[in-house]
């Protein structure tokens, strides 16, 4: 099979995560012919764990990780922190109670392999066992709220119910009505976390940065061969974790809709701000309206408002400059809602991040063809779902057998068709403006 006209990742450069690391060591770019035993494209959550999970499997391979950028200015530096262990948003309502169990325990099984390589790579990414609140403004959100109750007492999980006047001692806003405290969530520094994650792979793992696919063609003897910028490796084993970036390698087609959420943060708040509202640091709030905005305050004390979505058919390509300065006056009118005193205090960083989902929320987990395999759809959560699924795509590659590869074999399944373009693009437009509109009162 050949690649035409691959569309790469084309990443903003004001991402707050990245900005505030040191500068990275001059990356090694793919050159010149090669040969391993397995290729890994995409150096995110979910490529990590997988070159890291081959690596032990066989440690006598030779492992290529490839990626168009530098490891962490990508997706999975980008996101908003929060490595969450209970199914997640559509998943949390999914008929079958045996799926929410199994998510459970990839969930968790993530969260383990996460702190495992923190604690002994001695990783420095705010990692903290901070659980989570699920936020309601008004009635909607309030609503909300009851269904996710009912949920959490299905599946015999604890939480605490949050009223206005206990939830203000930890936010510093009387913002919020009501919210629900789960205590299974972790927030990080993701950027630092995915670099340091790198920085730690095994010795027969070589990671290559700033070397974009171009294509992928078979070989005559059967083999795959991966062309990046006039380099190739030729591999019997490739393993894309490239999310939204399947599709360009001609899989999967059709079945993912690329979406980008914003997000910006503040300077490290002093200590009269933070004493004029009562707020504390470290702690992560998402809304109970899916459609409401993101909070958080990091380790650092920096003030962090993710809402805004975006159908991005060309990825960073499809948002101008003018598009994210909207964000941020969207983003600043949030924070002003909540933080009133923090009128002085404006964003330092605007981002935004590509990812995919499906019609169906459903995960992508497995072969494609003959020498050909990937973790693909994460449905907005992919810092648990890619580190324990890339560890569990590197298993099933080699043939290996565990009760998570039975899991993650259980709640995958296909992601459904898409409707051909321009109804697609305009059915998402049309679709994230009315969820905007109704959940108004929640962002």
């Amino acid at each position: 099979m050949n690649t035409k006209a691959i569309k790469h990742p084309n990443d903003d450069r004001d991402c707050g995560w990245y900005d505030l690391l040191p500068a990275p060591g001059a990356p090694s770019v793919l050159k010149g012919g090669h040969r391993a035993d397995y290729v890994v494209i995409g150096a995110g959550f979910a490529g990590l764990a997988a070159a890291r999970r081959l690596a032990e499997l066989k440690p006598e391979a030779s492992i290529y990780l490839i990626d168009a950028q530098r490891v962490g200015f990508g997706a999975s530096g980008r996101n908003s922190g929060f490595v969450i262990d209970l199914p997640h948003k559509m998943a949390l309502e999914h008929p079958d109670p045996e799926v929410k169990q199994r998510l459970l325990r990839l969930n968790r099984a993530a969260i383990s392999s996460l702190e495992s390589s923190i604690t002994q790579h001695n990783i420095d990414c705010q990692w903290s066992h901070a659980g989570r609140y699920q936020g309601a403004v008004g009635e909607r959100g309030r609503g909300y709220l009851e269904n996710f109750v009912k949920l959490m007492r299905d599946l015999g999980e604890p939480f605490e119910l949050v009223e206005r006047d206990k939830l203000s001692k930890v936010l510093g806003t009387q913002h919020y009505s009501q919210a629900v405290f789960t205590p299974g969530c972790y927030l990080m520094q993701p950027a630092a976390l995915v670099r340091g994650l790198a920085k730690a792979l095994p010795s027969n793992v070589r990671l290559f940065e700033n070397s974009p696919v171009s294509g992928l063609r078979k070989g005559s003897n059967g083999y795959w061969v991966v062309e990046a910028s006039g380099a190739s490796v030729t591999t019997q084993n490739l393993l894309l974790t490239t999310s939204i970036f399947t599709q360009e390698f001609g899989y999967l087609k059709n079945r993912l809709l690329p979406v980008m959420t914003f997000a910006s943060w503040t300077r490290p708040l002093t200590d009269a701000e933070m004493a004029e509202s009562g707020i504390t640091a470290d702690w992560g709030l998402t809304p109970a309206d899916h459609a409401g905005t993101t909070v958080r305050m990091t380790q650092d004390r920096r003030l962090i408002i993710r809402n805004s979505y975006q159908h991005v058919p060309k990825y960073g390509r499809s948002v101008s400059d003018d598009f994210r300065s909207k964000v941020r006056a969207k983003h600043r009118k949030s924070m002003l809602l909540r933080y009133p005193h923090l009128q002085d205090v404006d964003f330092t960083h605007t981002w935004g991040g590509s990812y995919a989902i499906s019609r169906n929320f459903t995960n992508f987990f497995g072969k494609l063809e003959d020498g050909v395999h990937a973790l693909a759809c994460d449905n907005g959560v992919g810092a648990a779902w890619g580190t324990v699924g890339g560890a569990m795509l590197a298993e099933r590659v080699v043939g290996g057998s565990s009760s998570l590869l039975s899991d993650i074999q259980y709640v995958s399944g296909m992601p459904s068709l898409n409707p051909p373009e321009p109804i697609l693009g305009l059915g998402v437009k049309t679709r994230i403006r009315w969820a905007a509109w109704n959940s108004r009162g929640e962002l």
